[in-house]
């Protein structure tokens, strides 16, 4: 089973990551022409991101990521802080247009999702996970034991992919213990540690995620080698003595805020001259892209606190708390890692 996780097939997951990740774009897009008549406004009178929240009576985390993703998709353009629409959008999601396609996009906008989505977006919060109507949401639903195995089985699968992806960015040959932080299943943890052997690993995740860790590491035979720390990256000093501190796809679940407080505890907790790998999907500096990126924005700022963050915002960010060399490293699926030292 471990040989079977350490060498990733020769095909690749590329549509499927896509399809899943895509999964609510198209509905923002619909939403912004039916509910809001976006273009139209802008075309009428070209602003910057704070003028757009005050007039469309919208949230700034999910504008930011509505004006990603038509930046990507090349309906926008910004200018000094200004947002204008192309020419695509001027000739066909204009009234005034002979080719306005807007009635036909309108057509969909009953649908439950476009409902949601319009909340999401003047609330700033964050729809019922998954649109389920039961109530719950992403953070909440974790605290069920059987959501947070089953969500956490989905993570593990895409984790071993994305993990040895990251084998080709990074070498950890001369580091000794790792601290993954929020590290779910510890897939990260039992990829990395494989491969290098001299590294151990402790997986730091809240309960009851921190028992599904468990469960993995003893299923792959890795108990000597990895650990399991129990407690919550927001009110809990992470675990000290670590000279890497990974962050794999967690602070894409969390705003500004949260997301200053995690860094600020890897900071306060690291080796000093440790180096910390901010793992995850991320939007260039232009926030213009990469498209897939922006699509998969949309479904974190819909269904999370979060969304996906700019290289630029978290240079800045990690400068901010005090960290230096940051690097940034391509790895696969327009993933990348973000590397700083203490």
């Amino acid at each position: 089973m471990m040989e079977d996780i350490l060498h990733t097939p020769a095909t690749s997951p590329e549509r499927i990551f896509a399809l899943r990740e895509s999964a609510f774009a198209c509905d923002l897009f619909i939403t912004a022409v039916s509910y809001f008549d976006f273009f139209n406004r802008l075309d009428k009178s070209p602003s910057d991101i704070d003028t757009i929240c005050k007039t469309l009576g919208i949230k700034p985390r999910p504008a930011d990521v509505m004006l990603t993703l038509f930046k990507a998709y090349g309906f926008i353009k910004e200018k000094n802080t200004q947002y204008y629409i192309l020419e695509t959008s001027r000739d066909y999601l204009i009234k005034s247009s002979n080719f306005d396609l807007s009635p036909y996009v309108n057509s969909l906008k009953n649908r439950p999702i476009c409902g949601q989505m319009k909340k999401a977006l003047q609330t700033g919060k964050p729809a019922n996970w998954a649109a389920d109507k039961k109530g719950k949401d992403w953070a909440t639903s974790m605290e069920d034991d059987s959501f947070a195995e089953s969500f956490s089985a989905g993570m593990n699968s895409r984790g071993a992919y994305l993990a040895n992806g990251m084998l080709k960015a990074i070498d950890l040959t001369g580091h000794q213990k790792l601290l993954d932080i929020g590290g779910a299943s510890g897939i990260y943890s039992i990829i990395l540690s494989s491969n290098f052997p001299n590294l151990s690993a402790t997986v730091f995740e809240k309960p009851p995620v921190d028992k599904v860790a468990i469960y993995s590491i003893n299923k792959f035979g890795l108990n000597k080698r990895i650990s399991v720390a129990a407690g919550d990256m927001f009110r809990d000093s992470l675990p000290k003595g670590h000279d890497v501190h990974l962050i794999s796809h967690v602070l894409h679940d969390w705003d500004i805020k949260e997301v200053k407080s995690v860094l600020k505890n890897s900071f306060e907790n690291l080796n000093p001259g440790g180096t910390i790998i901010i793992h995850d999907a991320h939007i260039n500096k232009a926030k213009s892209g990469p498209l897939s990126v922006a699509e998969y924005s949309v479904l974190l700022m819909f269904l999370s606190e979060g969304k996906c963050y700019s290289v630029l915002e978290m240079k800045n960010l990690l400068e901010e708390t005090g960290f230096k060399n940051i690097e940034f490293k391509p790895t696969v699926l327009n993933r990348s890692i973000i590397t700083a030292t203490k």
